[in-house]
């Protein structure tokens, strides 16, 4: 935390939900009116409000310790801890094949195990790859350089990682209303795999949470891990009821986080300084 800046959670986060969600409304809108994928020019810029909100409050601050901390946060690779890389790379994954093998006794079947032969969605003209990346950088500049900060300064860094971490699933909700989108697909299949997609947020934005301030609060390390999150949700052929399992996989996974670093977690000391 900047001890001499007082930060303001409620304007970024309102501004940043009002310009995506007006942003993704009209790309829902759109993505029923043209099949050449068009409407990905109105979704992009969504994509980008929470960073580009996150700078617009940095440098409209004036604030030159706040621009130094963004700036050191974003370049400064040293603050990523050799000890967590092993964490970067094998939670998502882990939590993926562990889901699997407890998805067998209930019907579910090995070839999830199997590579995914391609995307589960596609976005028009613009690679899926590429907006699975675009998705972790954008969002984790934005949710890292400001968002976080300003919740963490008034709460505890468990209150304000529950409350970052419903405040990210809600920021997906016109997500459902884009034609060919994840969530427009999951829903219309089964409406609890919609529910399941929302819920499975609130533990990984905990998980995530706990990565970055375990990394001297690395921009880089969110969206590295975000990355990897996305790319183990593509990687396998695992259904969605495996996914309703891995919700469960998550949630236990962020307890035990939470009862493991409860200090971090639960102390008022951490709400001006990061730990590692």
């Amino acid at each position: 935390m900047i001890p001499n800046y007082k930060y303001k959670p409620g304007i970024y986060y309102a501004a940043t939900f009002i310009a995506t969600y007006v942003l993704w409304f009209a790309g829902a809108y759109l993505s029923f009116k043209d099949d050449s994928g068009l409407y990905m020019l109105v979704m992009l810029p969504g994509l980008l409000a929470p960073f580009l909100i996150s700078l617009v409050m940095i440098f409209a601050s004036k604030n030159s310790d706040l621009v130094k901390d963004f700036v050191n946060r974003l370049i400064n690779l040293r603050l990523i801890a050799p000890k967590m890389l092993p964490v970067f790379f094998l939670i998502a994954p882990f939590s993926v094949l562990v889901s699997i093998l407890l998805s067998l006794p209930f019907g579910g079947s090995v070839s999830q195990f199997q590579l995914a032969e391609g995307f589960s969605f596609s976005t028009g003209f613009v690679p899926v790859l590429l907006v699975l990346m675009l998705a972790a950088g954008f969002e984790e500049l934005g949710w890292r350089g400001y968002a976080f900060d300003s919740l963490q300064s008034r709460h505890t860094y468990f209150k304000a990682s529950l409350i970052f971490s419903v405040l990210w699933s809600l920021w997906h909700f016109p997500m459902i209303f884009v034609n060919n989108s994840y969530q427009y697909e999951i829903f219309h299949e089964n409406i609890w795999f919609g529910v399941n997609f929302f819920v499975s947020i609130i533990p990984l934005g905990m998980i995530i949470s706990w990565i970055c301030i375990k990394n001297g609060k690395s921009i880089p390390a969110a969206i590295l891990f975000h990355f990897i999150v996305n790319i183990s949700q593509e990687a396998l052929n695992t259904t969605q009821t495996t996914k309703c399992i891995q919700t469960f996989v998550l949630i236990v996974f962020a307890a035990v986080i939470i009862a493991y670093d409860k200090e971090l977690f639960f102390s008022e000391k951490h709400l001006a300084a990061g730990a590692n």
